[in-house]
């Protein structure tokens, strides 16, 4: 028997299909959101920021969305904030000429021919994606073959797809049996990377996230379980990485800055490590965090090929390597094999890693360090935000 909010959200998805061929395309207009209006983050931030900087929001109509009670402090510019699946929402995707997503919008939206979607995804891949996986464990996903279909269909709306390196190219094209044009430019969220690699700039992050001088910076920013998740499909915090153990092995040269993926809502308490570890959530801009770090500690995030570029130290704590690669997710890559730091499976292994290399890049993964960069940065060099909103300026 359907809710009155089932039906509620029938009629609204109704009315909006009825419309959308009905309303104009403003060509001038363009809509962004980061992780579906929960965030004010990524590529989509970058290419708005870099549009604001160079005036291009005088041009453009911008208009960002939120989930309510996710707006941002502070948003500059000209943008128009609309609430996140309200009608305000589907007003606004009929009417603009240039959408701007890095995940998967609502299967009913309807892209009219001379709208352009604008897809900047959200990593370079080492798990398996999309029509590429065997099997589904996600919150509210438990049926492979309908997973599959309903994403070709949201890819097939795609025009154009922003790919890292080659790798992610091909493996995009075939996951997400993508047929638009692949925009080989890098990720515009790293462009700060270049810009802000310096000791002025890290130093102003710093004074901003309140991280105190004088202590090496370890960055923990482990992906998310797919199978890991409570009664309101929201994903936990687990990593199973002992802290009570790293605040007395580590305490008196490093603090840890702990940083959720997106997806994840747990609220841990880190009370007992506070001056020790720094928590962040997926609210967060994690390439500010990147900066700060001397090094990373992650495990299958697509993170490490960002974090790469700053040619930092990064530590692999792999506690679930078997049950995450063989039943979990699989792999695209041999990533033992590949990975450009070394690889640990409990908390005192990372301890014993992190006690023999420190922040300084080891001889010992000098060849695997450069050839993840010379696979993984073909189209890295600071500049993808002004290449993409190139391409948003020439479009026919």
């Amino acid at each position: 028997m359907s809710s009155v909010r089932d039906i509620i959200k029938k009629t609204v998805i109704n009315a909006y299909k009825s419309r959308v061929n009905k309303v104009k395309t403003d060509k001038n207009m363009i809509v962004f959101d980061s992780s579906t209006g929960t965030n004010y983050t990524g590529s989509p931030r970058a290419i708005y920021e870099k549009m604001v900087k160079t005036g291009l929001d005088k041009k453009y109509k911008c208009v960002w969305f939120f989930k309510k009670g996710d707006r941002p402090d502070h948003l500059p510019g000209r943008a128009k904030i609309v609430t996140f699946g309200r009608w305000g929402y589907l007003k606004a995707m009929m009417k603009a000429g240039v959408w701007i997503f890095d995940t998967r919008q609502p299967e009913f939206l309807v892209k009219k021919p001379d709208q352009t979607y604008i897809q900047t995804w959200h990593g370079t891949p080492l798990k398996k994606l999309a029509l590429d996986m065997e099997d589904v464990s996600m919150a509210g996903e438990n049926d492979i073959a309908a997973y599959k279909e309903s994403f070709a269909k949201n890819a097939a709306s795609w025009d154009y797809l922003i790919a890292q390196n080659d790798f992610s190219a091909e493996a995009f094209r075939r996951c997400f049996a993508f047929k638009g044009e692949m925009l080989k430019v890098g990720y515009p969220r790293n462009d700060v990377l270049f810009e802000k690699d310096n000791e002025k700039d890290i130093a102003a992050l710093k004074e901003k996230y309140g991280i105190p001088k004088g202590k090496k910076v370890l960055l923990y920013a482990p992906t998310f379980r797919d199978n890991e998740y409570g009664k309101g499909r929201e994903y936990k915090f687990t990593p199973k990485l002992d802290f009570d153990l790293l605040q007395k092995e580590l305490s008196g040269e490093y603090i840890v800055l702990v940083k959720y993926h997106y997806l994840i809502c747990d609220k841990v308490d880190f009370e007992p490590y506070k001056g020790f570890v720094y928590p962040f959530t997926g609210k967060d801009e994690i390439s500010e965090l990147y900066l700060i770090a001397d090094a990373l500690i992650t495990d299958y995030s697509s993170v490490m090929f960002d974090y790469s570029i700053l040619e930092r130290p990064m530590y692999f704590y792999a506690y679930d390597l078997e049950s995450y690669r063989d039943e979990l997710r699989g792999f695209y890559f041999d990533f033992l094999l590949e990975a450009p730091g070394p690889v640990s499976r409990t908390t005192t292994e990372l301890v014993a890693d992190i006690k023999k290399y420190g922040i300084i890049c080891s001889d010992d993964f000098k060849e695997k360090r450069e050839a993840f960069q010379a696979k993984f940065h073909t189209y890295e060099n600071g500049n993808a935000a002004e290449r993409v909103i190139h391409t948003i300026e020439t479009r026919g």
